[in-house]
C-alpha cells in the first residue's frame, strides 16, 4: 500500500496544518463573536456570528477527514473523503470573505486564515498524489 505513511498519522504535515486552521479558526471565531453577539439597534442579531461558528465546525472535522482517507484501504472511499475535505476547505474560504464583510475587529485576521487555506490546498494536493 502506502510505503511512507508516518506509523502516528499525526506526524503528517497535512494533519498539522489542518490542527493549526482548527486553532487559527477558533480563536478568530471567539474574538468575532465578542464583537456581534451584541444585539442590533433595532433588536436583531447580526447574521455574521452564525460565519464565525461555521469556520470553526468545518475546520474541526479537517483532521478527522484525513484520518479517515489514510486508514482507509479501498480507493473510492479514500476518494469520498478526499471529496468531503476539498467541500470543507471551499467551505472555510467562503466563509472567511463572508465574515470579512461584518462590523468587527477581528475581520483583519481572516486574510491570515485564507492565507493558511491557500497552502493547506497546496498541501492537500501533493497529499492526495500519495494516496
Amino acid at each position: 500500500m502506502l510505503t511512507n505513511i508516518p506509523s502516528n498519522l499525526s506526524e503528517l504535515p497535512i494533519y498539522k496544518k489542518a490542527i493549526e486552521i482548527f486553532a487559527l479558526s477558533q480563536n478568530i471565531s471567539m474574538y468575532l463573536r465578542h464583537d456581534l453577539s451584541a444585539l442590533k439597534s433595532d433588536g436583531t442579531e447580526d447574521a455574521n456570528i452564525y460565519f464565525s461558528g461555521d469556520i470553526v465546525q468545518q475546520s474541526v472535522s479537517l483532521a478527522p477527514e484525513i484520518v479517515k482517507a489514510e486508514l482507509e484501504r479501498f480507493s473510492d472511499k479514500k476518494h469520498k473523503h478526499i471529496a468531503s475535505l476539498k467541500r470543507l476547505t471551499n467551505k472555510l474560504y467562503k466563509n472567511s470573505y463572508r465574515l470579512e464583510r461584518s462590523n468587527s475587529n477581528g475581520k483583519d485576521f481572516l486574510p491570515i486564515l485564507r492565507s493558511e487555506l491557500k497552502k493547506f490546498k497546496k498541501m492537500q494536493h501533493h497529499w492526495m498524489l500519495t494516496l
